[in-house]
């Protein structure tokens, strides 16, 4: 929790506790301090305990710490049981992304003859025929 300060900053935090408390009052407030996070921790401790206890004896490895998202995918990506390193090792996501690409701006994948004899466009969509001069195209009641 407070990996991250310095030894100055630790200095600046004594010496203004010194002057907002006072040296008199200092070590009352340092165990008024220390007693209250022992009670907090204790408490989630117990109501840990007690979650754990009506969860039941399936849930015996349950840490609470698997309820970040993060933390719940990592461990599920260690855990191989469902083979999800031979799916992710199988799945070519920069190779499946090209081919989408290719066929959306209508080139052949594999960059063959068939793109080169058409000046690399293939029309991947085929025109609707239309009715014959004399035929008149369907009606459709509901959509008019």
């Amino acid at each position: 929790m407070f990996n991250d300060i310095g030894p100055l900053e630790l200095v600046t935090l004594i010496v203004l506790a010194v002057l907002v408390f006072g040296p008199d009052k200092l070590p009352k407030v340092i165990q008024d301090v220390t007693r209250t996070i022992r009670k907090i921790r204790q408490f989630s401790e117990s109501a840990k305990q007690d979650i754990r206890q009506e969860l039941g004896p399936e849930f015996k490895d349950f840490e609470f710490e698997d309820l970040n998202p993060r933390t719940f995918i990592r461990k599920q990506l260690d855990n191989d049981d469902l083979g999800l390193k031979e799916i992710r090792n199988g799945f070519d996501l920069k190779k499946e992304m090209a081919e989408v690409a290719d066929a959306v701006q209508g080139r052949d994948s594999d960059g063959s003859a068939a793109s080169a004899s058409s000046g690399g466009r293939v029309d991947m969509v085929k025109k609707p025929e239309s009715p014959a001069r004399d035929e008149r195209p369907p009606f459709d009641a509901d959509a008019t």
